[in-house]
């Protein structure tokens, strides 16, 4: 399952091309997020990603991240069998959370932080997974902005039942010193490994993969 309560997770987000994601995970990522919005400048669409990854499907935890789906696309991803859970990244309400979960899969709900105010709203969903992204009006993540660490830290202290995801800005760079500050479950990845949207550099993310578990304390492989 992802993410596994039981231990420390990177997960690298918005690939375009199927193949590339057999070889994120043999550089040792955790999960690869499969941006299924079609507005998204890392969009693959479902039909690619069914034909493409069933074999990684089998072995490997993929995340398809949704921004407000209708219920067609719900259905035809949920009905995929591709999927070990879904990252709702747009402003769906608990009660839309609710429904998804109701449906037997794992829900991850994107939050964007702009204040400690807006930390609140983590306690209404009923997902145990929360990503904190930061806050950009406009646009549902991936654009390669920070929020203040500490606010994560908040948020887990105000929350200590639910599984913190780290997103926003993070690179090779710093990605250890975030992990040592808010020791979140996971970290999540996208434009800070890229050479193009959509694109990874296979250097920078083995360099995110093994800054991040060096931030964890864990020995890297």
């Amino acid at each position: 399952m992802f993410p596994d309560p039981e231990r420390h997770s990177v997960k690298i987000c918005g690939i375009t091309a199927p193949q590339q994601a057999a070889v994120l995970f043999a550089l040792g990522a955790d999960a690869v997020g499969i941006n299924l919005w079609p507005k998204s400048k890392r969009h693959m669409p479902l039909e690619v990603a069914v034909s493409g990854l069933q074999n990684v499907a089998a072995k490997n935890a993929l995340v398809a991240v949704l921004v407000n789906p209708d219920d067609a696309l719900l259905d035809a991803t949920l009905s995929s069998g591709l999927f070990q859970a879904l990252q709702l990244h747009g402003d769906e309400t608990p009660a839309d959370v609710e429904r998804v979960m109701q449906r037997g899969v794992s829900v991850i709900k994107a939050l964007q932080v702009r204040d400690a105010a807006s930390l609140a709203q983590i306690g209404d969903y009923p997902c145990d997974s929360i990503l904190l992204d930061a806050y950009n009006p406009g646009t549902y993540g991936g654009g390669g902005h920070a929020f203040p660490w500490e606010l994560a830290v908040r948020a887990k202290e105000m929350f200590p039942t639910k599984h913190i995801l780290l997103s926003g800005g993070l690179t090779p760079e710093n990605v250890k010193q975030a992990v040592q500050q808010t020791q979140p479950i996971a970290v999540d990845v996208a434009s800070g490994v890229e050479s193009m949207p959509g694109s990874k550099d296979l250097l920078l993310v083995a360099k995110f993969i093994a800054e991040a578990r060096e931030g964890w304390g864990e020995v890297r492989s």
